[in-house]
């Protein structure tokens, strides 16, 4: 694999449009964009800063086992705090290593600060493919 396979680079094929939600919108809400927008994961943003993750997995770990209503919860009770993230000059190889080891499947991109995007495994995968081609 092409060590100059960059973040950027993923984040320049997907194309620009950054879907994010805040702490205190419910779980409902969060379910109805990752379905719209038929994506894994969301950055739960606050005032321009990531302060957590919500995925698809949260919502079956959190709300489903523990019996918790998608219309009551806020996202900040269920989503993944600890999150680790990437810049757009980090390598494919690099993001591949960190969500193999970590056993996560999106990584938000941070730039300035700001989060400027998510690369899901999916995206690191098809990379590494065409590499190969």
């Amino acid at each position: 694999m092409p060590e100059k396979m960059t973040v950027q680079g993923l984040l320049d094929t997907k194309g620009t449009g950054l879907y994010a939600i805040g702490p205190d919108e419910t779980v409902f809400e969060a379910l109805k964009i990752l379905s719209e927008a038929k994506i894994g994961a969301l950055p739960v943003i606050k005032d321009g800063k990531l302060v957590g993750i919500f995925s698809e997995r949260d919502y079956a770990r959190k709300i489903i086992l523990e019996g918790k209503a998608s219309k009551d919860t806020p996202i900040r009770e269920i989503m993944t705090t600890n999150v680790s993230h990437v810049g757009p000059g980090q390598s494919v190889k690099e993001c591949m290593t960190l969500m193999t080891k970590s056993r996560f499947r999106h990584l938000p991109v941070i730039k300035d600060g700001a989060v400027i995007g998510v690369i899901s495994i999916g995206d690191v995968v098809r990379a590494i493919l065409m590499s190969l081609l």
